[in-house]
């Protein structure tokens, strides 16, 4: 049976990841900026806060690709905080470099900034106590993780498959050598996330009493190169060395000749259902204990995903695998009823897996970039939607929606065009949030550099590429003001999206019932 989803309600948000957030110090962080941003929304009468993965990032920034499934970003630890609570001084931060750039994130000067500072708290901590119970509650996963990382920087940040043979396969004795060598790296990395998950859960908090949900994302994948793969290698397709054998990515299609290799190792999806999906499940309960709703990205990899041979340069030789299909799906809706899950069912999607959305009973996303195209009556504009989905102008993939008007093929912009009734690109712009906001869509969620109304040069990510770009774009301080934030709550009134809106609506379905009942 589905889960009944009935978290989700008629209500808008705005897409913003806690990297763009503007700060002094290189890049978004979980305090004051967090807060006022949270502020923000509120007045714009907005109901969620939708973030990208915020797990511990390396080559390439992409939070798509991290260290831990688990773990926080020690990146997003806000320093100010650790200097009022005397783990760091001020004048420490002052004299640290951040970057030069306030629309962009420079990760490595950020990287080399904050680990200093992170140490010297590390080392001025006192709270024993509260760390030991963190680390007790955490213990399925931060002793792999803190162990990892640890090993990590003792092999000068090289792939668990560089390291020697003992750590590399687990061996027990060298694992247990480990643990001895390298104790006081390990509770560095044990702290970090101590750090990450008390600012984390305050910052939540917060949100949540001005009634903002905040939406986390949840890559399918691991990377090869986490603790989730290296200490739990029968989960993955790996040979008897712990090599993979079979890696993840997406066919060749219209926009990429050589399909996507991503490189990730695969699920062994057989052993995972034998042992019920324990992994699966403890790292979404994990995620629905971070946040209120959780997206869940490529979906259709559930019911078939692109397997493609490990050492392969494209990802042209892969070939199409069924996935657990039902039976986890089921699995995980018997361990969390309800669950508050968006499934991410973009791309060419088969009636399988449409199959599979509707049994799950998840909202699936429409994204209206997707929905411009002229040989077809495509299921992402508007009028073909259900109440049942998440609407997007464009997502994190995506280019702005300003970029989007100036770079589509004319075919599409025309017939954008033609169906918004634009020709201004500006006016262009503000029709496709209008048209996300006042769909049937349950929930409508607008990135906010469509708001502030930028181009290419404010897109934060480009699939398929690694560049400095990606994942870099910031929010410059003071963008997000009264002025904008009034019209946001203005157009999201209107739409009937606000909790405004809302409580007016309960109250007049509560005067009808008076009215019934006086009559009677």
């Amino acid at each position: 049976m589905p889960t009944t989803s009935s978290w989700i309600k008629r209500q808008a948000g705005i897409l913003l990841p806690v990297s763009s957030l503007p700060s002094k110090y290189g890049m978004g962080s979980m305090g004051k900026a967090a807060r006022e941003w949270v502020d923000f929304l509120a007045a714009a009468h907005q109901r969620c806060w939708q973030v990208l993965p915020m797990g511990p990032t390396g080559f390439g920034n992409s939070p798509y690709q991290s260290f831990s499934a688990f773990a926080g970003d020690p990146l997003y630890i806000d320093l100010e905080l650790l200097a009022e609570d005397d783990l760091i001084g001020e004048k420490a931060l002052k004299r640290t470099e951040w970057g030069t750039d306030p629309s962009r994130v420079d990760y490595d000067v950020v990287r080399q900034g904050r680990e200093p500072l992170l140490r010297k708290a590390f080392g001025n901590f006192k709270k024993h106590k509260a760390l030991s119970r963190f680390r007790k509650e955490n213990a399925a996963w931060v002793e792999d993780y803190a162990l990892f990382m640890a090993l990590k920087s003792v092999h000068d940040g090289k792939p668990w498959s560089m390291w020697e043979e003992g750590v590399r396969l687990c061996k027990p004795a060298a694992m247990k050598k480990a643990r001895a060598d390298y104790a006081k790296e390990i509770d560095y990395h044990v702290f970090t996330q101590y750090l990450f998950f008390q600012q984390w859960e305050k910052l939540k908090k917060y949100a949540n009493k001005r009634d903002i949900s905040i939406i986390g994302d949840m890559p399918i994948y691991v990377s090869g190169d986490s603790a989730d793969v290296w200490a739990n290698p029968g989960q993955f397709q790996l040979d008897e060395d712990n090599v993979p054998t079979q890696v993840a990515g997406c066919p060749p299609d219209a926009f990429s000749a050589d399909g996507q290799l991503w490189g990730n190792p695969i699920y062994r999806w057989d052993q995972m259902k034998e042992d019920g999906y324990t992994w699966w499940i403890a790292c979404i309960k994990a995620k629905l204990s971070m946040f209120d709703v959780l997206r869940i990205d490529h979906f259709r990899g559930f019911e078939s995903y692109w397997s493609v041979p490990y050492g392969d340069e494209t990802a042209r030789g892969g070939k199409w695998v069924k996935g657990p299909g039902n039976s986890f799906i089921q699995a995980i809706n018997q361990a969390v009823p309800g669950a508050p899950i968006i499934a991410e069912d973009l791309g060419y999607l088969t009636p399988a897996v449409k199959a599979l959305l509707k049994r799950s009973g998840y909202p699936g996303m429409k994204v209206l970039h997707f929905a411009f195209t002229s040989w077809e009556d495509s299921s992402y504009l508007p009028h073909n939607y259900g109440h049942h989905c998440v609407v997007y102008t464009g997502t994190h993939d995506n280019d702005t929606t300003l970029g989007w008007i100036r770079h589509a093929p004319a075919e599409d912009l025309e017939m954008a065009q033609d169906y918004l009734g634009f020709t201004d690109e500006k006016i262009g712009l503000w029709a496709f949030i209008r048209a996300a906001l006042t769909s049937v869509g349950d929930l409508a969620i607008i990135p906010m550099q469509d708001y502030l109304e930028l181009g290419s040069e404010a897109r934060m990510n480009t699939p398929s590429t690694v560049s400095p770009m990606n994942w870099s774009w910031r929010m410059e301080k003071g963008a997000a003001n009264k002025k904008l934030a009034k019209k946001i709550a203005r157009l999201t009134d209107i739409c009937g999206r606000s909790k405004t809106e809302e409580k007016n609506a309960n109250q007049g379905k509560s005067g009808k019932k008076a009215k019934r009942k006086k009559s009677e």
